[in-house]
């Protein structure tokens, strides 16, 4: 078996399935356990830190770890770095056979620093019995210096080991988010996959095959053309003009909004009374359609391009449609994933119209943007929702860290995974 460590919603999993393979997960969080029955995943709901590895003995061939990466992230308090001597000395005593584990949690300033040690405790008994076959780990930038200290122990029990700092984006995901990777094995060399998308397209060239521009958030999403220029709000369409992006069931609103010469913002899944009470909140009274031009007359209001910013601080990242989103972070009040719309001009004459409000990206929305497909069955309030997308490995850069570790029935194709909504 494939055994998913901090398994979550399911990225490993869902990239594993479109490789034809299965794992087993185990998993705390209630949420996350309701997603990944609906997903069809096998799940043992339990702590990580206390379940019994001797349960998997002579039947582990890979071994995934995603431990919380709460403490460790920039997104947080990242008291993870004050611990880090603490987990560093957790999984040296691990790795010698000795548990030191409950007097070093006493000392730690946040409980879920020495998460990332538990996979040790795993290796260390698997290790007893030549398990697993390989390895594949991932967290957030900070922990590379202890993926180092894994790799360091892994190859003096027999594994080859690569650890580095990986993008999401040159994986083919709409997302420039980068993670700390860990990989090993025993009966293969281990390396990084090679990227198959760039910043600015690469033709195929002498020494090998090129790579294609990063995809971005607007082509992921399915709304509209992104290789002119930036996005703007146009009526009857969505973004540049391109098909409408407008999930089952909306179509009443956005021919409301057709007719009326105004364009309807990214996200229609909220109610219109939603909608009005989102544009109180943040100080404005109109109608939370905005106005563009129409094709049919001279342009009378500000036309808006549609932009995302990945959260609430002052140093937010926010990226045009036309390109991939920064790193998602959710789980926390400040770290609110919303589409701002920013001006993209006023007709000469015309009069500047008041912005549209932001509008809170969907669960729908983010997961595609994490790779995970249209409709994937995310359990729980809106909340519990994003705090699951926040935290799991996007499922294509997933399918590109395990392919060269399983027995594929056909040759790995990145485009298995659906990315258009």
């Amino acid at each position: 078996m494939v055994l998913d460590l901090f398994a979550g919603p399911g990225g490993w999993s869902h990239a594993l399935t479109v490789l034809g393979a299965r794992d087993v997960g185990l998993e705390w969080d209630e949420w996350a356990c309701k997603t990944r029955a609906q997903a069809g995943q096998l799940t043992i709901r339990t702590d990580v830190a206390s379940y019994p590895v001797r349960i998997f003995s002579g039947r582990v061939t890979g071994l995934i770890a995603s431990p919380p990466c709460q403490a460790w992230s920039m997104a947080g308090k990242r008291l993870g770095l004050v611990d880090q001597p603490l987990v560093h000395q957790a999984v040296a005593d691990l790795a010698a056979g000795h548990d030191t584990r409950e007097q070093l949690l006493a000392a730690c300033a946040d409980a879920r620093s020495l998460l990332a040690a538990e996979p040790m405790r795993y290796l260390y008994a698997l290790n007893t019995v030549g398990e697993p076959e390989w390895v594949a780990m991932e967290e957030v930038p900070d922990v590379l210096p202890l993926w180092k200290q894994y790799a360091a122990v892994l190859r003096t029990w027999g594994f080859s080991a690569w650890t580095g700092i990986l993008n999401a984006a040159d994986y083919g995901v709409p997302q420039t988010r980068k993670r700390a990777i860990l990989l090993a094995s025993r009966i293969r060399t281990a390396t990084p996959p090679p990227p198959t998308h760039a910043h600015v397209e690469e033709p195929e060239g002498l020494f090998g095959p090129g790579r294609t521009r990063w995809v971005s958030m607007a082509e992921a999403l399915g709304w509209g053309r992104t290789d002119g220029p930036v996005p703007t709000v146009c009526a009857g369409g969505g973004p540049g003009g391109g098909p409408e992006p407008f999930p089952s069931g909306s179509r009443k609103t956005l021919t409301d909004a057709r007719d009326r010469g105004t364009w309807v913002p990214p996200s229609v899944t909220a109610s219109r009374r939603e909608r009005s009470g989102q544009a109180e909140r943040h100080g404005t009274h109109h109608d939370w359609t905005a106005k563009a031009s129409t094709p049919e007359g001279p342009a009378d209001a500000r036309r808006w391009a549609w932009s995302l910013r990945s959260n609430n601080q002052a140093h937010a990242t926010v990226r045009p449609l036309s390109e991939p989103a920064g790193t998602l972070f959710f789980g926390h009040r400040a770290n609110e994933c919303t589409w701002v719309a920013e001006p993209a001009g006023t007709p000469e004459g015309g009069e500047a119209d008041a912005a549209p409000p932001p509008i809170r990206i969907t669960a729908q929305e983010a997961g595609i943007l994490q790779t995970f497909p249209p409709g994937y069955p995310w359990q729980g309030n809106k909340g519990q929702q994003f705090s699951q997308i926040g935290n799991a490995v996007p499922p294509r850069l997933a399918a590109h860290l395990l392919a060269p570790h399983l027995p594929l029935d056909k040759p790995f194709n990145p485009d298995d995974f659906t990315l258009t909504a």
